[in-house]
């Protein structure tokens, strides 16, 4: 129901479709290989729009193995909702593990529950998870998400600024 109700709020609020590629794993197919250290141009304070309002995203350095952060999504004042997440060494691959918070701190993800999205492909300052893309590019970092709801899908960008806190 909450993912019906975002998807809904995303096309009244003019979410955009984009053409920057995000890729994709077949459920059959082994994920990419990666080390964590590798993605030391993520951590930092990034604000933009996405969703039809406003986001901020906080990364910090890895540490053990894995980089923390959370996300925020503001419209017209209001916080709508928020994402914990773990970006994870997982053995040679990497993993993305996230879990959504209404406004209000009530969980969309069970206790044992979260969304997952895993390795396809690292470049040069740039991270391609199964579903969602992130490229820095100076101060600005962009992140596509792939949206899917019956069958339709979309990609919804998020157009980020470097910050000082």
């Amino acid at each position: 129901m909450k993912k019906l109700f975002l998807l809904s709020l995303f096309i009244l609020n003019g979410a955009s479709l984009f053409s920057q590629e995000v890729k994709t794993l077949k459920s059959d197919e082994k994920p990419g290989t990666g080390k964590i250290e590798d993605l030391d141009w993520i951590p930092g304070y990034w604000e933009g729009p996405g969703l039809g309002g406003e986001c901020e995203e906080v990364w910090l350095p890895a540490k053990d193995g894995q980089m923390m952060g959370t996300f925020r999504f503001w419209n017209e004042g209001k916080l709508l909702f928020s994402e914990f997440f773990h970006l994870i060494q997982d053995g040679e691959s990497l993993t993305l593990k996230l879990k959504h918070f209404s406004g209000d701190l009530s969980a969309w993800e069970d206790k044992d529950e979260w969304v997952e999205f895993r390795l396809v492909e690292i470049g040069e300052n740039i991270l391609y998870l199964d579903g969602l893309t992130m490229e820095r590019i100076g101060d600005t970092m962009n992140v596509y998400v792939n949206l899917a709801d019956g069958g339709q899908t979309q990609i919804e960008k998020f157009a980020y600024t470097k910050k000082d806190f």
